[in-house]
């Protein structure tokens, strides 16, 4: 039984596991000391907390499928359907993280198209809804946990960190739009459902919380005080929603910090990385992503190079390829195949063309800007 769970816990959270496999084979060549503890970027850990705590009490509340719910009244063929079910997570993904975006409406889009008798849109529907939580979230630093990081790390401003990324975000809009207006704009009905918030407790603090994280992003205030408040206040109104926070993320974070500290003081790896890495940060973060994930590329990467525009372009642009590119991804590939298992193979060959295509696309325009 035991050894079920730690099979089952080592394929869920694989890279948690070998992130902290190399964390502690590290350790064994640089002494455990005091500067261990400078490894780790508190404040990103704290506000990733925050967010993470905050938008879990949004899904709770209901929040996002209401808002869903309000743009489909106003939908009335299939294309306006796709258009508004893609955008969404498209959209709001700046703002709520990639991850918690195709955990909310990749089954509420699927369940839209079953009831629709539109089931042949959705392979490309999912495809599409990934692509679009991945590349919405690139624009802003909230959008997903790297972002976070190297938002932090870097010290650039909320504007220039936009800024850098919007041309990728224009173009990957564009992108996942196009194949929405090739479907054919039959004339459906949805179904007079009511659409409400299950809880207003959880809006509040939702909008709250958010605000809260929204001035620890500014450093308005401090993410030490943020995190204390978000925790006391569930200590004591909600226990369970804390026990429902991706923790593996956090830890996944914890222990890179460790091995990319360590790697940092070993000056043999140091010096063949940073000479790797040297004036190809963009095409080496994009390869590295498609590898180990776009959230560990980052951190890893983070330490050899000081080139933080073009680290956090080939980190979110890494984001797209091969499916483990981005850990959010899987979330998709999972909901997907649990519901539909015939529809694996399809799935997945359709999302790599539409991921290798936009790759190479936004590939190219690094190249230009």
């Amino acid at each position: 039984m035991i050894i079920k769970k730690l099979v089952s816990f080592f394929k869920n959270e694989i890279v948690l596991c070998l992130a902290t496999t190399a964390a502690i084979v590290s350790c064994f060549f640089v002494t455990p000391d005091l500067a261990y503890f400078s490894y780790i970027d508190w404040d990103t850990m704290l506000l990733l907390f925050s967010l993470m705590t905050v938008m879990k009490g949004f899904q709770k509340a209901g929040f996002f499928v209401f808002l869903s719910g309000k743009l489909l009244k106003k939908t009335n063929t299939s294309r306006k359907l796709m258009f508004v079910l893609i955008f969404l997570p498209f959209t709001l993904s700046m703002l709520i993280t990639n991850d918690v975006a195709l955990i909310t409406f990749v089954p509420f889009g699927m369940t839209v198209l079953e009831i629709t008798n539109r089931k042949n849109l959705i392979i490309p529907l999912v495809v599409l809804q990934t692509i679009a939580a991945n590349m919405g979230s690139a624009l802003t630093p909230m959008g997903n946990p790297q972002n976070l990081y190297l938002y932090s790390a870097s010290g650039l401003s909320f504007g220039q960190f936009c800024l850098l990324m919007l041309p990728y975000t224009l173009i990957s809009g564009i992108f996942i739009f196009l194949p929405v207006i090739f479907i054919k704009p039959d004339k459906i009905v949805l179904p007079n459902t009511k659409y409400d918030f299950s809880s207003k407790k959880y809006i509040i603090f939702g909008v709250f919380g958010f605000l809260l994280c929204i001035s620890g992003i500014f450093d308005i205030i401090s993410p030490i005080p943020i995190a204390a408040i978000i925790l006391v206040f569930l200590i004591f109104a909600d226990r369970k929603l804390l026990a429902e926070i991706d923790y593996p993320l956090l830890a996944t974070f914890f222990v890179f910090f460790i091995f990319t500290g360590n790697i940092s003081r070993m000056e043999l790896f140091k010096t063949l990385i940073g000479s790797i890495i040297s004036n190809q940060v963009i095409p080496v973060s994009v390869l590295t992503s498609q590898i180990i994930s776009n959230v560990p590329a980052a951190l890893l990467l983070s330490g050899f190079t000081d080139n933080w525009e073009a680290l956090i372009t080939g980190c979110n642009i890494g984001g797209l390829g091969t499916l483990i590119a981005s850990m959010a991804s899987l979330i998709s590939y999972k909901m997907i195949t649990k519901e539909y298992p015939g529809y694996r193979k399809k799935y997945f060959a359709a999302f790599t063309i539409y991921n290798i295509i936009l790759l190479l696309i936004l590939m190219a325009a690094s190249l230009i800007l």
